[in-house]
């Protein structure tokens, strides 16, 4: 379905663009995907406005105060400070400390925040940061490559105007900080589609966790195991989704992209497709409800430029054909230098009757939604 005049916003700029490159765990991801938008004549259907830092208010509305004056001295020192208790926040491993990770992180966030705040305004219908969609930073520490939580952030934005919010998470991880950020209320409905294994990180996101106290039920997680394919993954997320529309009635709707589940990521564990996730975010748009698109995972360059260059494209109504056309990084695309990514040959290993099963359990608890009229 089209929607007429649809008005698209994009949070960067080229410095945004270089700063994230430069904290992100895969370098140029960015880069390439605005490239990709201008090749095929993309941004100048958009309306670009530049980001700028969140305040330290903005951060603490989630993150304790403790957890960001620790990141801001780490960030000053480009190193963990020394601590009595032994505790880092999490700023090790997965989340070293460098330079410029403090004001990286307001960044991000205030790009969230702003797009958000947008929408609220009736400035656009969908808002795009690529740059965002950090899920598993936690109020207190940070966790798997994120450091501050721009997700939670801007959806607690976006409640100061809208009644109630939907997220939904295509990430190949589990979206479970942002979960755990809504888990008693019912004013905000997690959905999350991830690989669910043992021992593959976070280890959460099972079908039975659903939330509690007043949040029942508005926890809902789709569990998936590798080598998912989208004639499978598209008709079920169109499934929950509908259903989900039908009962909460979001007002507003943010949806992290992340591109980790595409069928050539080192992960190696789904088979989709970003014309298969371009089904699914088509669907939350077509629906007409403000809607904020964000980043997230992803670690094959190009593949995840593919993706969201071609989420761009679907934002904006515009086909796009399949030849990339002739831009500085052409030859970053080859031996294809398309924009389709094809499907993996990874076995699927969820079965019909796997799939029917978690259906019936997730139709169920999403029947139990309960909204005031």
């Amino acid at each position: 379905m089209t929607q007429p005049n649809r008005r698209v916003i994009s949070l960067h700029s080229q410095e945004y663009i270089s700063i994230c490159d430069n904290f992100t765990v895969t370098k140029d991801r960015l880069r390439h995907t605005y490239e990709l938008c201008d090749a095929y004549d993309l941004t100048n259907s958009l309306i670009v406005i530049s980001p700028h830092p969140c305040t330290v208010e903005d951060l603490t509305r989630y993150h304790s105060v403790d957890y960001i004056e620790f990141l801001r001295t780490a960030s000053d020192t480009g190193s963990t400070p020394e601590q009595v208790e032994d505790d880092n926040f999490g700023l090790d491993y997965d989340c070293p400390v460098s330079q410029g990770l403090y004001e990286y992180c307001r960044l991000v966030a205030g790009a969230s925040i702003t797009g958000a705040k947008l929408l609220a305004k009736g400035s656009c219908n969908v808002a795009i940061n690529w740059g965002g969609g950090w899920h598993h930073a936690f109020s207190d520490h940070a966790s798997g490559f994120c450091y501050i939580n721009d997700v939670v952030l801007s959806i607690l934005t976006l409640r100061e105007t809208f009644s109630r919010v939907l997220y939904v998470d295509l990430d190949l991880h589990h979206g479970d900080a942002v979960e755990n950020a809504f888990w008693y209320t019912d004013k905000v409905v997690t959905l999350s589609f991830h690989k669910y294994e043992v021992g593959f990180y976070p280890g959460t996101g099972a079908v039975s966790d659903r939330g509690e106290g007043k949040g029942t039920f508005y926890a809902v997680n789709v569990p998936l195991i590798s080598g998912i394919r989208d004639q499978q993954f598209v008709p079920l997320f169109r499934l929950v989704v509908e259903r989900l529309l039908d009962r909460f009635r979001p007002s507003a709707v943010v949806c992290q992209c992340g591109a980790d589940c595409l069928s050539e990521d080192p992960h190696l564990a789904f088979n989709l497709t970003p014309q298969g996730l371009s089904s699914c975010v088509r669907l939350l748009m077509d629906s007409g409800i403000p809607t904020l698109l964000l980043g997230g995972g992803g670690y094959h360059v190009t593949n995840t430029a593919r993706c969201w260059a071609a989420l761009t494209g679907c934002a904006l109504q515009r086909p796009m054909a399949e030849d990339i056309p002739e831009h500085p990084l052409l030859c970053d695309y080859g031996p294809t230098y398309s924009l389709a990514v094809a499907q993996g040959y990874r076995p699927d290993e969820n079965s019909k009757e796997y799939i029917d099963g978690l259906l019936t359990q997730i139709t169920k608890n999403i029947n139990k939604i309960q909204i005031e009229s």
